[in-house]
């Protein structure tokens, strides 16, 4: 319908003004100290942290946000490290990054930052969830990948607000899903769009392949069991938040396929995200 729209849109990504609110740098550096087998000592990742004054005030408030519920004040950067360990102070400085990206551009009225934010977070605690039971390799990874995974959906709504809102008619008028909607207007859909970004922000496979292919887990040619359970995640935290007629869907023949039972792992699921409030999260952030 509009693929010539669709593929000039990918051409334009790499020009886009998509300035982190943080030195590409000290993002590279933080990634390779809290990445798997590093050895790097928890004060020098701190470190690295406090050399962005802008940065470590937001991460010590998020620390000490409703979220977390910590019953004593962090003051420092070291103590939100040993606190919230590295994992988490990894995504949470990525999310702050997608948080003020989401500022640098008008949105549609129609797309709800807030939920935007709930669900991605939603997602990520629910990947993070699954993993063990599922054969992902690394649920921190997964946690990660979740509150990214909708990243192209953001960029398409504030770069491309006319198609970003053909794309929803669309899939309201036909009844469809997001990203089925997306792949017929413009032939891609925002897996695609927001692991090219993720990509040129040096992030590693284990998080961009993921989110590239959460939507097509089975055609992934590496990670394809994270893609699987960040698909799954996704498709739960959907049902969760608009339960539809109980038909098979393709999210409860993958829990069937690895002798998952359905009460037991929706149970799971909402008592990670009654234990950690999405919405909570967004408000802070």
């Amino acid at each position: 319908m509009n693929h010539e729209r669709g593929q000039s849109f990918l051409l334009e990504l790499p020009t886009l003004r998509l300035e982190l609110p943080f030195s590409s740098i000290l993002l590279n550096k933080l990634f390779i100290q809290t990445g798997d087998g590093s050895m790097a000592p928890l004060d020098d990742i701190a470190e690295t942290i406090a050399k962005d004054q802008g940065l470590t005030a937001k991460v010590l408030t998020m620390a000490n946000s409703a979220f977390y519920g910590l019953q004593s004040e962090v003051r420092t950067v070291n103590r939100a490290v040993t606190v919230l360990g590295l994992n988490e102070i990894r995504t949470l400085i990525l999310a702050l990054g997608v948080r003020h990206i989401a500022t640098l551009h008008p949105l549609p009225g129609s797309f709800d930052i807030s939920r935007y934010f709930e669900h991605q977070l939603a997602v990520g605690l629910a990947a993070k969830e699954l993993a063990p039971a599922l054969g992902a390799p690394d649920g921190d990874n997964l946690f990660t990948a979740g509150v990214l995974h909708d990243l192209g959906k953001l960029l398409t709504a504030q770069h491309r607000p006319a198609d970003w809102q053909a794309i929803e008619t669309l899939a309201q008028t036909d009844v469809i899903p997001f990203h089925q909607a997306e792949d017929r207007y413009w032939g891609l859909d925002h897996g695609l769009i927001g692991s090219m970004i993720l990509k040129a922000w040096n992030l590693p496979p284990e998080l961009t392949e993921p989110v590239n292919w959460h939507h097509a887990p089975t055609h992934a040619p590496d990670h394809r069991r994270a893609a699987l359970t960040l698909c799954t995640a996704d498709a739960i935290i959907h049902f969760l938040a608009n339960p539809v007629a109980p038909a098979t869907a393709p999210w409860q023949n993958v829990l069937a396929k690895f002798h998952l039972s359905l009460d037991d792992t929706l149970e799971s699921i909402q008592t990670v995200l009654a234990s950690r409030p999405p919405n909570l999260f967004a408000a802070a952030a």
